[in-house]
């Protein structure tokens, strides 16, 4: 183990391991890989289970490894900036634009626009996705949260983790609502059927997701505001499938030629300033709405 040492302490008993290392990782996926790679100890012990329950006081320790250089190279791609200082900066991304390289997406993503237009991004674990501290699917539009260095990404990821950042999304669904409000808690996992999709899991992770009706007769649907209270991969496009209403052109849990795109768009985003401790909130206007 050669890379720095970061501490969290377990606040509850029966709390997951992976849950409380991601406190300190930007994300419970990273957390539940360095577990994996026995680079997280419990009380000076190496802990290889995700899934291990801790006590409450018990001291969890994470061996980031070292950043290593990036191959990502920097690419002239329009991209809005909403706000920017020294040390983050939130962007409004356009439907269509993969966030991070992956397979498939070599490069042409926003990672490769934030290279040339940043000064600098977060480069903690060593990941090929500098500064992103959350993700959207790549057809959703909206908010996204970047760190310009690495205390800023953990210190914005211990809010994620403890749902401490308020997200909301505009969603135009298929049919109509009796209810103007409402909630839908289910856990969510991928697929059993299908591998490249998520669903309705009772061994998932837990999601919760509320919505309310802000008009009820809008491109042949319905616009919701939906304030998801959990991050789960889909969580959104998922669980309005589950009790009825997909979203509009969703080509995965829906009907993807119903609509000109995929009718998501995160545009409202409230989080505590790491180094000002300002709470702000940040606002993308929605591209599908009626003028």
């Amino acid at each position: 183990m050669n890379g720095e040492i970061l501490q969290a302490v377990c606040a509850q008993d029966g709390e997951r391991l992976d849950v409380c290392a991601s406190r300190v990782c930007t994300s419970r996926a990273q957390a539940a890989r360095l577990i994996k790679e026995g680079r997280v100890t419990v009380n000076g012990r190496i802990q290889s289970k995700a899934g291990f329950e801790l006590k409450a006081g018990d001291a969890v320790e994470v061996d980031l490894p070292p950043v290593r250089e990036t191959e990502l190279v920097a690419q002239d791609i329009p991209i809005e900036i909403l706000y920017e200082d020294e040390y983050l900066a939130v962007v409004n991304k356009p439907a269509g634009l993969v966030v991070h390289p992956g397979a498939g997406n070599p490069d042409g993503t926003l990672v490769n626009a934030l290279m040339a237009k940043l000064n600098s991004l977060s480069g903690i674990g060593g990941e090929l996705r500098p500064g992103i501290v959350h993700r959207l699917d790549k057809d959703t539009s909206g908010l996204i949260l970047i760190a310009k260095d690495d205390e800023t990404h953990q210190a914005l990821s211990t809010q994620l983790a403890d749902r401490e950042m308020e997200k909301h999304y505009h969603a135009v669904v298929e049919g109509k609502f009796k209810d103007l409000s409402g909630r839908i808690e289910a856990p969510i996992g991928r697929s059993a059927k299908d591998r490249k999709k998520m669903a309705i899991r009772p061994d998932g992770r837990y999601a919760l997701t509320e919505w309310k009706v802000l008009k009820p007769d809008f491109r042949h649907g319905t616009l919701l505001d939906v304030h998801i209270l959990t991050g789960r991969t889909h969580q959104i496009r998922v669980h309005m499938a589950s009790i009825g209403h997909p979203v509009m052109g969703d080509p995965i849990y829906g009907h993807p030629n119903n609509a000109p795109r995929l009718m998501l768009h995160a545009y409202s985003l409230q989080f505590t300033h790491p180094r000002t401790m300002e709470r702000l909130t940040m606002t993308a206007p929605c591209p599908f709405e009626e003028d």
